[in-house]
């Protein structure tokens, strides 16, 4: 395989404007969906190499009510310069101040009324382990406090503090108040912002391949040639009709993390974070709430979530990473009799409740007679079938159930891929939802299982009406194998 030659001075330059006209473009889907979903104190205008804001001036997001968002972007075509004490202190090549002292210069202005402010360096360049301050920086948030402030002046980390502050020109104190404010947008390598921004341009109701993102960098390179530093709502709403980005509804977005922080939350209307209150070391093992925390709580947080949604909120985008039971609940909190069209991030695509299929995929059915009551279970085997584990759970808690209803997708398989599309998901969760229906007609309780793909579990919620009351379990391979999460009134 011929390998690609060393970029030279010319290439470097313009990929690095190209990855900033992509940080603008990113701001300007954030216009676009803050506006069209009435969200709180939505971005008004975004500035392109802003005058009069200091050196924080690559990309500004301009609200009516401060803080505003200032982004300084820098672009490297290799991980030889990762972000630590050395990049950020060092005098520029021409001998100019250093990126701290210039940030630091820029948030005294901008502060120097007592206004607030949200300053951001967004770089492909990654985290340096080794350095004390940039390594305790919180996933969550992109801020290196609160971790930055901790231990005395002797310490190694007292120590990077003192030095940051004499180069910044800023007092320990202050040094604090501005890492308070100073977000590190860190790793955005050029393939992953892409594919990021592909979502964004999804979730703002826009085309979404690889043209239109092209199309959307390229228009904000076209404003910055001819000038226009500040691109209003009227302006970008302009170039969305002259490029027929148009492709949907702009979607107010439910961030939900309980496995891992999600990429979509600074983005998100209304966040839930559960991530330090599951229990495991990783995403792989964390399946149930860590004590005292508990799967009502979790329960109450969803099913608050519609309030906490901008006023009139009619199309909806879930992201985050998720288990199978708080993405059914999900579904089932925006259920289709409220009337709300939601969609969920399924591997990079929008399965959305709304989007057509031609009829109904009824689900291959199997059972299995328990005999130790009246109610039933069922489970969904899309993805993998999980029929030896869920029988063996259920006689060995003694659930009061009358048999096991096994659901497989037509063709009677349980694979990875047997749900390819939103199209095929809406069809399947219809079929099944209709086949409850009529096999829990009498039965007073339900025990759900799911072994299926997060949007498939998003879009069977939503339809899950005119069913039994329903007990929803998650996999938690440990212990019992299964747990009870959730209980649904259908």
């Amino acid at each position: 395989m011929a390998h690609l030659p060393a970029p030279g001075p010319t290439s470097v330059r313009t990929t690095g404007d190209y990855y900033q006209w992509l940080v603008a473009w990113e701001a300007c889907l954030t216009l676009l969906r803050e506006n069209a979903t009435r969200s709180h104190n939505p971005v008004r205008a975004v500035g392109v190499e802003l005058d009069g804001v200091g050196n924080l001036d690559d990309v500004v997001l301009l609200r009516d009510v401060p803080p505003n968002t200032y982004k300084q972007v820098k672009y490297t075509v290799d991980s030889t310069t990762p972000v630590n004490e050395e990049y950020l202190t060092k005098p520029s090549t021409s001998g100019g101040p250093s990126i701290l002292k210039k940030i630091a210069r820029t948030w005294r202005k901008l502060t120097a009324d007592s206004g607030s402010t949200d300053l951001r360096l967004v770089t492909n360049r990654a985290v340096d382990p080794a350095d004390i301050l940039v390594a305790g920086r919180d996933a969550r948030t992109g801020l290196l406090m609160p971790k930055a402030g901790t231990d005395g002046a002797g310490s190694n980390r007292g120590k990077a503090r003192a030095r940051w502050a004499q180069e910044a020109g800023l007092t320990e104190a202050e040094l604090l108040d501005l890492l308070s404010v100073l977000r590190f947008d860190l790793s955005l390598d050029m393939a992953w912002f892409q594919e990021h921004l592909k979502l964004l341009m999804a979730i703002a109701g826009l085309r979404n391949d690889q043209r239109a993102l092209e199309e959307g960098a390229g228009w904000v390179a076209k404003m910055v040639r001819e000038g226009r530093r500040e691109l209003t709502l009227a302006i970008v709403e302009s170039a969305v009709a002259e490029l027929d980005l148009k492709a949907g509804p702009a979607r107010a977005v439910l961030s939900i993390a309980t496995l891992k922080p999600d990429p979509m939350a600074p983005d998100a209307d209304h966040g839930i974070d559960w991530v330090d209150r599951f229990d495991g070391d990783s995403d792989y093992t964390k399946r149930h709430p860590l004590a005292p925390h508990t799967w009502a709580q979790l329960q109450a947080d969803i099913e608050a979530a519609p309030g906490r949604l901008p006023a009139g909120t009619a199309a909806v985008s879930v992201t985050g990473s998720i288990r199978l039971a708080p993405a059914f609940l999900v579904g089932t909190t925006f259920r289709m009799v409220t009337g709300t069209d939601l969609a969920a991030v399924q591997r990079g695509q929008l399965w959305s409740t709304n989007d057509p299929f031609d009829t109904a995929l009824p689900p291959e059915a199997s059972e299995h007679e328990i005999g130790q009551g009246d109610e039933i279970a069922v489970a969904i085997a899309t993805a993998m079938d999980p029929t030896r584990d869920v029988l063996e759970y259920l006689r060995e808690q003694n659930l009061p159930v009358a048999k096991l209803i096994v659901l497989r997708p037509p063709g009677g398989t349980a694979k990875d891929g047997s749900v390819p599309d939103s199209a095929a998901a809406n069809a399947l969760a219809v079929g099944i939802r209709d086949h409850l229906r009529s096999a829990t007609r009498r039965v007073r309780r339900m025990h759900l299982f799911l072994a299926c793909p997060m949007g498939l579990a998003v879009l069977l919620g939503n339809r899950w009406n005119r069913l039994c009351e329903t007990v929803i379990y998650e996999d938690i391979k440990l212990d019992d194998g299964y747990q009870p999460a959730f209980t649904i009134q259908a």
